[in-house]
Formats: C-alpha cells, sequence, structure tokens
C-alpha cells in the first residue's frame, strides 16, 4: 500500500533551520506531485509547499517564501523540504502528501503521518 513517512523535525530555535524529508513508497512517485502542509494547534491544516512531477514548478504559501525550499529526488523517491530562518510562527505538524497536481487544494489522495516542528523563541 501507498506509504508516506515523513522525518526531520524537531525542536530548533528560532533563526535555525530544519530539513524535512518524505521518504514515499508504493506508489509511481514520478507521476505524483508533492506537497507539504502543516497544523498548529487550534488551526485548521494549511499548505505551505508544492512541486510538480518534474521538479520544475514549486509553490509556496506567501509567509515561507524566500525562507522555505521544497525539492523531490525521484531516483530516491523523496520529497524535502528546508527550512531557514525559522520563526516561532512555524511551530506545527507538517505532513507530506501526493497527488495528480500540485495546486494548493489538490486534490492530495494519500498522506503521511506527520513530523513535529517546534520552533522556540
Amino acid at each position: 500500500q501507498v506509504q508516506l513517512v515523513e522525518s526531520g523535525g524537531g525542536l530548533v530555535q528560532a533563526g535555525g533551520s530544519l530539513r524535512l524529508s518524505c521518504a514515499a513508497s508504493g506508489l509511481a512517485f514520478r507521476s505524483y506531485a508533492m506537497g507539504w502542509f502543516r497544523q498548529a494547534p487550534g488551526k485548521e491544516r494549511e499548505f505551505v509547499a508544492s512541486i510538480d512531477w518534474s521538479g520544475g514548478y514549486t509553490y509556496y504559501t506567501d509567509s515561507v517564501k524566500g525562507r522555505f525550499t521544497i525539492s523531490r529526488d525521484n531516483a530516491k523517491n523523496t520529497v524535502y523540504l528546508q527550512m531557514n530562518s525559522l520563526k516561532p510562527e512555524d511551530t506545527a505538524v507538517y505532513y507530506c502528501a501526493a497527488g495528480l497536481s500540485a495546486s494548493r487544494t489538490g486534490p492530495y489522495d494519500h498522506w503521511g503521518q506527520g513530523t513535529q516542528v517546534t520552533v522556540s523563541s
């Protein structure tokens, strides 16, 4: 079955960096767009970034533009989210997702279990 497994979360001070990874299995990874979403306590899940199947097109929510970079390695069936200049408001559970469209709204058919990112001030 399809599995998306996130890793790389943790506790970091404001201004620091983290790199999230999402390893995919059980799907034709090269055929899927990939997205990162996050959900902070008491808030709805929100779009963070997405990348098309080729890696040629990327999209970001305004609050992370210039700080986060999404990338993918189709040979490793893995998508990454490099997060720099982290802020306390970036604290959330981060989820990766796979879908046939790289748009903000997807639809995204498959989801990972999430990884916690905590940014201390």
